[in-house]
């Protein structure tokens, strides 16, 4: 993401149609259950499926402001540096979900990872030559089951073993939505649950760039964090910091930090097979 102006936070609710803004969106709507495979996009048309799937939940479904260089597709300036994971329903060929992958060699490349246009992460630079950047994620709503998770994080934790990483981190969205109108209060509420449990140590903490006001916000809303990040935080992830706002998303980003050790061993068990 390029670095924007620095906007007014509307502290009063907003009345907004229902709905979320979510980069990482998942739904616990009826799903359609199918077979499906995983992958890693080899040609760029497979890439651009994924951009296009991502286009149709952020923008069409959730309302984001996309600025893309093609119609109909979700594209930023560091796609073509990261590895595009995507999982197809076999029956009709589609893809159905997709996470994108930034490895440190690639990071360097591009000049940052996208976590460094949200949070100073300066405290990160030791861990940074094992540590992988995850984003993008989606799922088709057609598609918004466990069976679709649970087989793009098994590819992504087989990746890390294979090319000896560690360490993933990632910004993960809280739709500032509840019972119909946007606030911050939401993301604020959620923040002062998940800082008292799954908090990193002080030398992994960053500061975001354009806070979220949370000192100012009501934090008290008896709201449960998305499906998304409640799957980390069981998979031991643990909150690098306050939440970040993106006004283009509308939506509340928590910096956030996965370690491969930190996995408790039920689910290395099951992703690594250790």
């Amino acid at each position: 993401m390029n670095e924007l102006p620095t906007p007014t936070l509307p502290l009063s609710p907003v009345s907004l149609p229902r709905g979320s803004l979510h980069r990482s969106h998942h739904s616990d709507a009826a799903p359609r259950r199918s077979a499906i495979s995983v992958a890693w996009a080899s040609r760029q048309e497979e890439v651009r499926q994924a951009q296009r799937l991502r286009h149709e939940v952020f923008a069409t479904e959730m309302g984001a402001r996309l600025q893309t260089p093609l119609a109909g597709h979700d594209i930023d300036l560091f796609d073509d540096f990261c590895e595009h994971l995507i999982v197809r329903d076999e029956a009709t060929g589609e893809v159905v979900g997709t996470y994108r992958v930034l490895t440190p060699a690639q990071a360097k490349r591009v000049g940052s990872f996208y976590s460094d246009t949200e949070f100073d992460l300066v405290r990160l630079r030791p861990l940074r030559e094992r540590m992988v950047e995850l984003g993008r994620s989606c799922v088709h709503p057609d598609h918004r089951h466990g069976g679709v998770i649970l087989a793009l994080w098994g590819a992504l934790a087989e990746f890390m073993v294979r090319n000896c990483l560690d360490t993933m981190i990632g910004c993960a969205s809280i739709p500032m939505l509840h019972e119909g109108v946007v606030s911050g209060d939401v993301a604020a509420s959620i923040w002062a649950q998940v800082r008292r449990a799954h908090l990193a140590p002080i030398e992994y903490q960053v500061r975001p760039r354009l806070p979220l006001p949370v000192e100012q916000l009501d934090s008290s809303l008896a709201v449960e964090p998305p499906a998304l990040i409640k799957g980390y935080l069981r998979l031991g992830a643990k909150v690098l910091g306050a939440p970040a706002w993106d006004p283009d998303f509308n939506s509340a980003d928590l910096p956030m930090m996965m370690r491969i050790g930190d996995m408790p061993e039920r689910y290395r068990r099951h992703f690594l097979g250790a």
